[in-house]
């Protein structure tokens, strides 16, 4: 039986999820995918400059782990830019480091440690005590929807619970159909 996969922890969901060569219609493009957690391998070890046993840390992986997932990014990275190919980014196993939530009597928004979620995740506003908050929308984390294959049912989002993405990508794809067909 095969071990399972254990969710990877990232810090930042980027806004933009998708990159093509400028001049290139987009339907005569081919595609490279990068996971979530391929793109929070890039930021930690290229954008933040962490050695690679920081980033494995901070990811919740171990270091070999964490240097494939890197290699992996990379790789199609490369293959994207050398061979004019689009770059999606979407999908794979990860949990958020932080989450964020919102207040529903007076909008305020907090971050919570994943730590601190999983142990004790907040029952009311810090700020006006309101017992009435949420999940933030599109900030890593759907509500109600679990993690099907952890342990312990933490919050993790797989692929098949990237609406967020997916609503982002349908939107940025139908976007760029357009300011092609004006171009």
């Amino acid at each position: 039986m095969p071990r399972p996969i254990k969710c990877r922890r990232v810090g930042f969901i980027p806004e933009i999820t998708y990159f093509k060569p400028a001049g290139i219609p987009l339907y005569s493009l081919e595609e490279v995918n990068l996971t979530v957690e391929e793109v929070e391998a890039i930021r930690l070890k290229d954008i933040e400059g962490l050695e690679q046993e920081e980033c494995a840390q901070k990811m919740n992986i171990s270091r070999p782990t964490f240097h494939r997932v890197l290699e992996s990014a990379r790789k199609k990275v490369a293959d994207a830019l050398l061979n004019g190919k689009a770059i999606r980014i979407e999908g794979g196993n990860f949990e958020m480091a932080m989450r964020r939530f919102r207040c529903g009597t007076e909008g305020h928004e907090w971050d919570v440690p994943f730590e601190e979620m999983v142990a004790e995740p907040p029952e009311t506003c810090p700020a006006c005590q309101s017992p009435d908050i949420q999940p933030a929308p599109g900030f890593g984390f759907i509500k109600g929807e679990q993690c099907r294959h952890r342990a312990g049912g933490r919050y993790c989002r797989r692929d098949d619970s990237r609406k967020d993405l997916d609503n982002r990508r349908s939107f940025l794809s139908t976007k760029l159909e357009r300011n092609e067909r004006s171009v």
